[in-house]
């Protein structure tokens, strides 16, 4: 069965984005835990924590299905080493409050070597964070997002996350989130029937299938293997409803999180009932 809800908003308090989700009607939602505009937040009171679980519960939303997303601010490949360990804080931050919250996943794009050291310096960065936020914390996952490619982000490609992964320390805790827009963008082609099966094909060769946690549901509005991430709403990109429709009956991405991060939240709610209906 698959499991659709876009990233909603958590303004007022987390507590109030399961419900923000129910009233679009998902099944499934990501959000952030904290202002994601900000290096550093107020702690979740235990008031808030409780109410988020309650309010998961009310709407029938388990944490399988949920899909926080770290901010941007942070990079974890950051060349320089006096500011990596802003981000290292900052990442070890949103690690625990998915524990407090009982989340299960943290999603994060990898980061970027902002043209100062190399692709494999880099890489070699983001897993060390990424081992040094596993050491301190339990039970959640880092969740790593494929990127479009753009500037000098990282991850673009399966072979750099694959690297990322094999100098993770516990394979157990970590995992991929899919971004269809990124995907296309960074020159796998999702469109074509071909294509389709050559992508998660290679995805599996190069990466691995089990590590797949979740997947971002979002047309483009940008060319094939532009490197530029400019999402777009289902059906209005150059995806296509093809594309959606072979996705949507494919049983590989089904009991999983399917978070919609299309740029108009008014069609959230047609969005899903138009996928979940292609599912059938």
């Amino acid at each position: 069965m698959k499991h659709i809800g876009p990233h909603v908003s958590a303004t007022g308090g987390v507590e109030n984005a399961p419900l923000n989700a129910a009233a679009v009607g998902a099944s499934a939602f990501a959000l952030f835990t904290k202002n994601q505009r900000q290096w550093v937040s107020a702690p979740l009171t235990e008031k808030s924590i409780e109410a988020f679980k309650a309010n998961c519960e009310k709407v029938g939303i388990t944490t399988d299905y949920i899909l926080p997303h770290d901010s941007y601010l942070i990079n974890l490949g950051q060349p320089n080493d006096e500011l990596i360990g802003k981000s290292r804080s900052a990442f070890l931050d949103e690690m625990k409050r998915c524990e407090q919250l009982g989340l299960k996943m943290l999603n994060f794009h990898p980061g970027s070597h902002l043209n100062q050291i190399s692709l494999d310096e880099c890489l070699h960065r983001i897993a060390e964070s990424i081992n040094i936020a596993l050491d301190q914390t339990h039970g959640v996952t880092a969740v790593i997002e494929n990127t479009a490619g753009q500037g000098s982000n990282v991850g673009f490609s399966f072979q750099h996350i694959a690297h990322i992964i094999d100098l993770v320390e516990d394979k157990d805790r970590v995992g991929v989130c899919i971004d269809t827009c990124h995907t296309y963008s960074a020159g796998y082609d999702l469109k074509t029937d071909e294509g389709y099966a050559q992508t998660f094909r290679e995805f599996d060769e190069t990466i691995g299938a089990h590590y797949l946690r979740a997947v971002h549901l979002n047309d483009t509005k940008k060319a094939f293997a532009s490197r530029v991430d400019r999402h777009d709403s289902i059906g209005n990109g150059l995806l296509g409803m093809e594309f959606f429709t072979r996705f949507m009956k494919d049983p590989r991405f089904d009991d999983m999180p399917l978070i919609l991060e299309t740029p108009d939240e008014t069609r959230w709610a047609e969005e899903i009932v138009m996928l979940m209906e292609l599912s059938r």
